[in-house]
Formats: structure tokens, sequence, C-alpha cells
């Protein structure tokens, strides 16, 4: 029986994240350069959007977010994990929008992983914000994961039309 893991499916959803890993690596390298010598390290670039240097010890919007040793160590082991449980769903994955939006979340995951392992923190640098509201501050990777849950979220929503449809 041949191994799913290696089938174009798969094989798509890989190069996918390596290419979502290699542009949120590139611009956190050149983001990181280009913030860390500006105090305050904000360049407002519209009246809506900044350039932040922001390191997050957490997860999304800070959330467990802790100076403690051991916290650092955990989230990068839920993160394995995480990943290893995609890269088995990726395995299964059909098609050209499953592969794809899985390429996009690993790649995403594996980026912000990276700068927790190498940083103990993951940079974040895009700030929107508007009439005294600011949303939370993000980079390349959070986009690549946003856009490929949007993806598996609307993929599930059509499979559904079909069903009840059929």
């Amino acid at each position: 029986m041949k191994s799913r893991f290696w089938g174009a499916s798969s094989r798509l959803g890989l190069m996918v994240a390596l290419f979502a890993f290699l542009a949120d690596l590139l611009s956190k390298i050149w983001l990181v350069r280009l913030l860390e010598g500006h105090f305050p390290a904000r360049l407002a670039v519209t009246p809506f959007f900044d350039l932040v240097l922001s390191w997050n010890r957490g997860i999304s919007y800070g959330i467990l977010s802790s100076e403690h040793w051991a916290a650092q160590p955990l989230l990068i082991l839920a993160g394995l994990a995480i990943l290893f449980g995609l890269w088995l769903w990726l395995a299964r994955a059909e098609g050209i929008l499953v592969p794809l939006a899985l390429g996009l979340i690993i790649g995403g995951a594996v980026g912000n992983l990276w700068d927790r392992v190498r940083h103990g923190a993951v940079a974040d640098f895009f700030s929107f914000h508007a009439w005294g509201y600011y949303w939370y501050i993000f980079n390349i990777a959070d986009i690549w994961i946003v856009l490929g849950g949007a993806m598996l979220i609307w993929r599930m929503l059509t499979a559904e039309n079909r069903r009840t449809q059929a």
C-alpha cells in the first residue's frame, strides 16, 4: 500500500507551508532590523496603520503570556503537538483547497514556533487602529493561519451545503 504522506496533495500542502514559512521568516528578519533601532519602535505608515516591534511571549492576544521558566517550553511542546496533528491531517487531505489551507496554517505555525524557539517570543509588527481603537498586533504567520482557517471553514460550509442539497 502506497503511503499517503507523500501524495500529490501532501506535496502541495508542504510546498505551500515552505513558502508561507519563508515569507514569514524573511519579513521578520527585515522588520526586526528596520524597527529595532527606533524608539519607540513604531513607524506610522498611514493614519490607521503602524509598523510596531512587539514581542509576544504568549499566544494570540498575549493569552498565556508568562515570565515563568516553563512557559516557553510548554508552548513549544504544544506547538509541536499541534503541528504533528496538522501534518497527519494533511497526509489524509485530498483535492486542492484543504491541502492549500493546511499548508498555510502549518507554514504560519512553523514561523511562529521558530521565533519562540529562537527568541523566546514571537515577533509581531502590524498595528491597525482607528478612532482610538487598536486591533491586536500581528505578523505574516498570523495572516497565513487566519487565511488557512477561513479556507477550511469555507470548505466545511460549502461541503455541508452540497450534502444538504443532494
